[in-house]
């Protein structure tokens, strides 16, 4: 049978491949053996399942395989982060990041091909929007990173922590999303707490409240800006659902979780939201509900307009949030030699939008104009 019409058993979550086994004539318990050994030794060839009899292992063979994305690039930083780009059907490509720390190792993973928000200070904005990730494309990009790392569930967990932070708004991807976080956190999959997998958004607001009733993993919110007029230029999501809406849905999701925190990603801009006033602005909004705030160095990309505020205005923007009792931390740059770096990645992205060619068109008439 042609490998196109095969199912990609990465697309289940455990109730999802309980099902498609039953639909095969076989006990789901067989799902949760193959569960175990795809995603705990991370084993895509079926002949090497031993406990799964001759004949089921052919019977697989001949219906369904365990694809994960191909590797086309990986790179490792100087700093030990890891970047890898992989391909995706159609000619596109997205990335993937793994940053390493004393104490846990981080993987920021893509939900989308592009994205379709255009937020002006981030570098895959540029790329313009492609499609949707499957539910396969996005578990699989742990899956090549777990392999790749060594990672072993309960025993050797290189991976610690897993973000929805690459390319892409997650909440517009729900459904795919929502089951890839499921096996991150599934005992059969990659078992890891809820709260070490978390989702960041740019607002969408009835999306944060879907979220609340399925999923328990932690919320990150991409804010930058503490006034409406501000973030509306720099997140157009907020013109739809402005700042007032944004934090009464965070409200809405910690209601129900006593010891959550909702976390605030804040990029500093040198001359557009680092004055001690929107930090001022900041502290007043974060009183209101159980937050942190990670700020985050601006990271620049070729032919953006913004640039990195200076290590002094980010210290004294730190010091009002922490003296005005919010809980606030400068988020170290990693990667930026590989550019790796919080809002630089872009993949290869064939736009169906039309950004691309319009921002490769502004660059060159700045570049005429200078």
């Amino acid at each position: 049978m042609n490998d196109t019409v095969k199912t990609n058993l990465l697309d289940f979550d455990r109730d999802g491949l309980r099902e498609f086994f039953s639909r095969l004539g076989e006990n789901p318990y067989r799902a949760d053996q193959v569960m175990k050994w795809i995603y705990h030794r991370l084993e895509n060839d079926f002949e090497r399942m031993t406990d799964l009899g001759k004949s089921l292992r052919a019977k697989l063979d001949e219906v369904c395989y365990v694809g994960p994305p191909n590797t086309l690039v990986e790179k490792g930083s100087t700093d030990g982060t890891h970047k890898w780009l992989l391909g995706m059907n159609g000619g596109n490509a997205i990335e993937t990041v793994y940053i390493p720390e004393p104490t846990r190792g981080t993987l920021c993973v893509s939900s989308q091909v592009g994205c379709g928000l255009n937020c002006t200070f981030c570098s895959t904005a540029t790329q313009g929007f492609n499609r949707n990730l499957s539910t396969a494309e996005i578990i699989g990009q742990v899956w090549v990173a777990a392999k790749y790392l060594g990672n072993v569930p309960h025993q050797q967990r290189r991976i610690s922590n897993v973000v929805m932070m690459g390319m892409g708004e997650p909440l517009m991807n729900f459904d795919n999303v929502v089951a890839a976080m499921n096996l991150m956190r599934d005992d059969l999959g990659f078992g890891l707490a809820s709260k070490r997998v978390t989702l960041s958004t740019s607002g969408l607001v009835p999306q944060i409240d879907k979220l609340s009733e399925v999923a328990d993993v932690s919320l990150a919110v991409s804010l930058h800006a503490a006034t409406d007029e501000l973030r509306t230029t720099l997140v157009p999501l907020n013109k739809r659902y402005p700042i007032k809406q944004l934090l009464e849905a965070c409200r809405r999701y910690v209601r129900d979780r006593p010891r959550a925190t909702i976390t605030f990603e804040y990029t500093l801009m040198k001359g557009i939201n680092d004055q001690p006033e929107q930090a001022r602005r900041l502290v007043k909004l974060m009183r209101t509900l159980p937050s942190k705030v990670n700020l985050i160095p601006f990271n620049p990309f070729p032919g953006t307009q913004y640039e990195r505020s200076d290590p002094e205005t980010i210290a004294r923007f730190k010091q009002i949030l922490n003296e005005g009792g919010v809980l606030a931390m400068v988020r170290r740059t990693r990667g930026d030699d590989i550019d790796a770096a919080c809002g630089q990645l872009k993949g290869q992205v064939l736009d169906r939008t039309r950004r691309s060619a319009e921002f490769r068109k502004r660059v060159e008439e700045a570049t005429h104009a200078a």
